[in-house]
């Protein structure tokens, strides 16, 4: 029965906590907003107002102190004040009724005996505590002579009251019904000086006054023992106070520097945490809160936050195929284990998945049966990635041993069977449990069916060397087989067999052969001989021609240095030249005095114009050969850039009555240099015009063909024939020599246009028949296209 008991009592708990995860979710409200209203905004005030309570709760007890001081001080002032008004009326009012009594009683004292009779009824006149706390009663006669006293001092009587009294207060201060006084009064007790409270009544008859004499010490003792009391108690409180102040001083500093060191701690940890990829977890099983670190919440992408998590928040974003949070609960409260060791995925916060493996153990206070579950969680995506490509990795190779036509065996450092293939198994006719990894090499060939016979051309042995290497051996049944051999960098081997019993066979007949070859070796010997002779003169001839080679590019390379340099140099004093010529010519600063000086103006400015353009065609042909010409492609309309093109040759065409037409769509749009393009252009139709004769016709077309636009120049001129084609655009080639030609020009005019046609990445090509005309045509990039890169970066 209790053990029934106890199984019931044990899942019922299990069905509370099972309750309590399932229901933590609609929990969670109160939960969390308990603990944000009541323990978060406390503890922040507490925090927030914690240094101003560090410095009001002392000021707060030196005040209390002080008040209490200054409470004690006034009422023992008050005390004082009462114990004297009181010490005064009791006096007085002690002097008053004896005096009264005495007077009516002095007729009826005799003659004989006066001192006892009026000792007696002094003592009856007395009122109820009249000699208590040292009072003392004097009765005198007429001559100032003490003849009773109260209480009974015989040693007073028959001396002069005024002796009592200090000199510097005589009997005289008292008037007939004066108050009390204080006054020095000696003889009552030391015979010394002391203050004294005293009143003096003034009798008719016989008595001549009666006195009241009281100690100040005696009046006060009751107050001075108050005193000592609250001085001690105040001493006491005071004391006490400030060990507790320098008590909470001290605890405060602890507490601050305990705080310091927690912050300075947590921040190591956390920051250990971090850089070490994991994060610790706190998860209360009876409850289904879990509590994680600031790193925890890092890995997983999600912003750190105080609050205590649900069991619901936690298994919404664990991956379900890898972990059953409930289903672990339950196994750990019903199995009793108490440590744990899992992999599972759980969400990040960008919606990918993050491998974690979780290490921990179950802890439980002291008088608290509430199970914890503590531990930390590694992030081990990283790993669990190269475990897969591992296992990836092991399937291909296991693939690709298998596709290899070869005999494959890889063995380990203890000599035992790692890996082989299908065609090694089936060479050696192992059986399959033999081949399974971990068999020992001794193993694996007692069961092999074919064992080697006769090692030929072996440069190591099998097993017993170190040395990589390979070796042939023939089989039982006749084959040849060719093993290799290579050590691993963990100490095994592996051994891959060929079988080559064909080039064996082939070995022989190449035997045969060689001797009927070895005939003939001493004739190729020979022809050797003369080939090495003949091989020498050409490396010779090589060399030489490199050289020449060499000195010819670096002798262009100078050429275009150097008329890239007079060209320059030369356009300085043509400026000079034209522009002064041009002034000449125009007569700005007067007339020349003669017409042969004008007509001489207008040829220098002619000459000079044609000079300047000659030498900008070598500038730019050496510019070009020089690699020096950029291109800055842009999107150019064809049908502007021709018009332009045609409305500058205009003038020229129309000296000869030349016909220049222009033929392009408006929507055709180049890529290209818009500069590079104008002048291509313009070299091409200069060309057409110069060798056109009077009454001709050039037209300019453009067409597009696919992804480029093809530009046609076709003029009647008087056309190239076929030989010269292939020289013709090359710089400084005119079909014409020096001597013949009937056109004046460099000559560079068609090479600056072929050369920047092929900067843009085009073709110039030309079709010419002589006497009939020319065509000239050129393909650049459409807009759509882009220029060659190594034009743009030229």
């Amino acid at each position: 029965m209790a053990r029934a008991f106890a199984g019931s009592a044990s899942m019922r708990r299990l069905a509370q906590i099972r309750g309590q995860l399932l229901g933590q979710n609609g929990d969670r409200k109160s939960l969390t907003g308990h603990l944000r209203l009541l323990a978060e905004p406390t503890y922040q005030r507490l925090l927030r107002s914690e240094p101003f309570m560090r410095r009001l709760i002392p000021a707060l007890c030196l005040v209390f102190i002080a008040s209490l001081a200054v409470y004690r001080s006034l009422e023992l002032y008050y005390d004082h004040q009462a114990t004297e008004r009181q010490a005064r009326d009791e006096i007085a009012l002690t002097a008053t009724v004896i005096s009264s009594h005495l007077a009516s009683e002095e007729t009826n004292l005799p003659e004989l005996g006066y001192r006892s009779a009026l000792q007696r009824v002094l003592a009856d006149s007395l009122p109820a505590g009249a000699t208590s706390n040292g009072r003392t009663i004097l009765v005198a006669d007429k001559d100032g002579t003490i003849v009773a006293s109260a209480p009974l001092q015989p040693m007073l009587e028959g001396m002069q009251i005024t002796d009592i009294f200090s000199a510097s207060q005589p009997l005289t201060v008292f008037g007939a019904r004066a108050g009390v006084l204080t006054v020095k009064a000696a003889l009552l007790r030391s015979g010394v000086g002391e203050d004294t409270m005293a009143t003096v009544h003034h009798l008719d008859g016989r008595l001549g006054m009666i006195a009241v004499l009281q100690p100040e010490e005696d009046i006060y003792a009751d107050w001075h023992a108050d005193v000592s009391a609250n001085v001690t108690l105040f001493v006491g409180t005071a004391s006490v106070l400030l060990v507790l102040i320098y008590a909470f001083f001290a605890q405060a500093t602890r507490a601050e520097q305990a705080d310091e060191m927690y912050a300075a701690t947590r921040g190591r940890i956390d920051t250990a945490l971090t850089h070490g990829r994991c994060g610790l977890f706190d998860w209360d099983l009876s409850r289904g809160r879990m509590f994680w670190s600031a790193s925890l919440y890092e890995l997983l992408g999600r912003e750190p936050k105080d609050d205590i998590l649900s069991f619901s928040e936690v298994n919404a974003i664990a991956h379900p195929d890898d972990v059953d949070l409930l289903a672990l609960a339950e196994h750990l409260l019903q199995s009793g284990e108490t440590m744990i060791d899992q992999m599972f995925r759980m969400r990040h916060q960008d919606g990918n998945w993050v491998w974690l493996r979780a290490r921990g153990e179950i802890q439980r206070e002291p008088g608290r049966s509430e199970p914890h579950l503590i531990g930390i969680c590694i992030d081990v995506t990283e790993q669990h990635e190269l475990a897969e490509q591992s296992r990836t990795a092991d399937l291909r190779l296991r693939d690709a041993i298998e596709t290899i036509s070869e005999a494959f065996v890889l063995w380990n450092a203890r000599n035992e069977l790692v890996i082989c293939n299908s065609n090694y198994q089936a060479l050696h006719g192992l059986p399959a449990n033999v081949i399974k990894p971990g068999t020992p090499y001794q193993d694996v060939m007692s069961a092999a069916a074919n064992t080697q016979i006769a090692p030929q051309a072996m440069t190591v042995s099998q097993r017993d060397g170190t040395a990589d290497g390979s070796y042939e051996v023939q089989l039982d049944d006749g084959r040849w087989l060719q093993i290799s051999e290579r050590r691993t960098k963990d100490g095994g081997f592996v051994s891959v067999g060929t079988d080559i019993t064909a080039l064996k066979r082939h070995e022989e007949k190449l035997m045969d052969s060689e001797r009927k070859l070895k005939a003939t070796i001493t004739d190729l010997r020979k022809s050797r001989q003369t080939l090495e002779v003949q091989a020498q003169q050409l490396v010779e001839l090589a060399d030489k021609y490199a050289h020449e080679k060499t000195k010819a590019e670096e002798a262009n390379k100078a050429k275009s240095e150097f008329l890239a340099n007079i060209s320059h140099e030369l356009r300085t004093p043509l400026n000079a030249i034209i522009g002064f010529s041009d002034i000449m010519t125009q007569e700005m600063f007067g007339p020349l005095g003669g017409e042969r000086y004008a007509e001489y103006s207008r040829d220098i400015h002619e000459s000079g114009t044609h000079l300047l353009n000659v030498i900008n065609d070598i500038l730019d042909m050496s510019k070009i050969e020089a690699g020096r010409m950029s291109i800055a492609a842009e999107d150019i309309n064809a049908a502007e850039a021709a018009a332009d093109a045609a409305r500058i040759i205009t003038a020229a065409a129309a000296e000869k009555a030349i016909t220049v037409s222009c033929d392009v769509a408006e929507d055709l749009t180049v890529r290209g240099d818009r500069r590079a393009l104008k002048q291509i252009l313009l070299n091409l139709l200069a060309n057409a015009v110069k060798f056109t004769p009077e009454s001709g016709m050039v037209a300019l077309t453009a067409e597009q063909t696919d992804e480029r636009i093809r530009f046609t120049i076709e003029d009647t001129g008087i056309g190239i024939a076929e030989a010269d084609i292939e020289r013709l655009a090359k710089p400084f080639v005119q079909v014409e020599n020096q001597f013949t030609k009937s056109h004046k020009g460099s000559g560079l005019g068609l090479a600056i246009a072929r050369s920047l046609i092929e900067l843009h990445g085009g073709e110039l090509e030309i079709a010419s028949e002589v006497s009939k005309g020319t065509t000239v045509s050129f393909t650049l990039a459409a807009s759509s296209t882009s220029v060659p890169a190594q034009a743009e970066l030229l």
